[in-house]
């Protein structure tokens, strides 16, 4: 064993239904294990953790361990990000910057927080963003001859717009104004067929996060996967993602029967249901991959659809809220911007 895993154990213990607390000792993991009953007694617990690196292993009672990767979204992002930076290096080889605008109607502050995030991404990699904003009055006409004219723009790979728009603007007219081969968030009913026939160009940026990490995580191939949640931004782009890398897949809903059951026969879970810590350990297989999608605000705090703390110990891997799938979907976006570049370009 090295030396950094048996310098120092962090461990992470449960003394109430929904307080944590931890504490770091300077013995070894191994020797805290086997002496994990004395270390139960001393700090009065039900349950005890291991945590290295990003893995948890979790100790409850007599039941058997199992072992909890932790997804970490930022590592993951960090990983993709030196990836697309060396692709930009090789398109700026050809004297192209890849580029893309953002379209806002009105001044709708998660929109702004949105396109913020956006530019800073898009800034780091080496790619220009800018933001294009209108006023909560401008007209249908007006939103559409703004895209028209983005379409035009040779010097722009990507368009972004901004959702929810002003309600008497026809959000579904609009993106199909977009030229599909500038459609980044890949909203244009061209690009939602090219996905439903397997060969997309662009992929809906929260769903191409989710395929990436559960890629990055485990096999796909032949595994079975649930998704909770239909939308056309997550649940059925990923459901189609998955079904291409040979998944055996199903789509729940909130009209499925016996939705526990059914979600507990996955070994990949995906939940984008808008519904704060509905999952919890009885729709979940033991070691099962669970990609948690959801981001809802609690009492202040930002938790996603599973209940973290009740699925770690059955699980075996997953995505955290705050730290996991939205850390991804912005590069995303860059990524898609990437690739409009190389194909305006004819660059291989």
């Amino acid at each position: 064993m090295r030396n950094d895993e048996t310098q120092n154990t962090t461990i992470a213990f449960q003394d109430s239904p929904k307080r944590w607390k931890s504490t770091s000792l300077p013995l070894s993991n191994e020797y805290i294990r086997a002496n994990r009953d004395y270390f139960s007694y001393v700090f009065h617990i039900r349950i005890i953790a291991f945590y290295r690196k990003n893995s948890i292993i979790v100790f409850k009672n007599d039941r058997r361990c199992i072992i909890s990767k932790i997804i970490d979204g930022k590592s993951l992002s960090k990983d993709i990000e030196q990836e697309l930076a060396k692709e930009v290096e090789e398109i700026k080889k050809h004297g192209i910057t890849p580029s893309l605008s953002i379209l806002q109607v009105g001044d709708n502050k998660a929109s702004e927080t949105y396109a913020r995030s956006i530019r800073k991404r898009a800034e780091k990699l080496g790619v220009y963003a800018e933001h294009f904003r209108m006023n909560e009055e401008a007209s249908e006409e007006d939103v559409l001859s703004a895209i028209k004219k983005l379409n035009e723009r040779k010097e722009i790979n990507g368009i972004i717009v901004e959702l929810p728009l002003p309600k008497n603007i026809d959000s579904k007219k609009v993106l199909a104004t977009i030229n599909p081969d500038k459609d980044i968030d890949a909203f244009h009913p061209i690009n939602m067929g090219r996905l439903l026939e397997g060969n997309p160009i662009f992929i809906p940026a929260t769903a191409q996060s989710v395929i990436e990490t559960i890629k990055r995580t485990t096999s796909i191939d032949g595994k079975s996967a649930v998704v909770i949640g239909r939308s056309n931004i997550v649940g059925k782009p990923a459901a189609l993602l998955l079904l291409a890398e040979n998944a055996t897949v199903t789509i729940c809903h909130s009209h499925t029967k016996n939705l526990p059951l059914v979600a507990s026969k996955a070994d990949i879970l995906v939940v984008s249901t808008g519904r704060p810590k509905m999952i919890n350990r009885r729709f979940v297989k033991r070691g099962a991959v669970v990609i948690d999608v959801g981001i809802n605000k609690v009492n202040g705090k930002i938790v996603g659809d599973v209940d973290f703390d009740d699925v770690v110990d059955v699980a075996g891997a997953i995505t955290p809220v705050p730290g996991g799938i939205g850390v991804l979907t912005t590069l995303m976006l860059i990524k898609n911007t990437i690739k409009a570049a190389k194909i305006q370009n004819n660059i291989e």
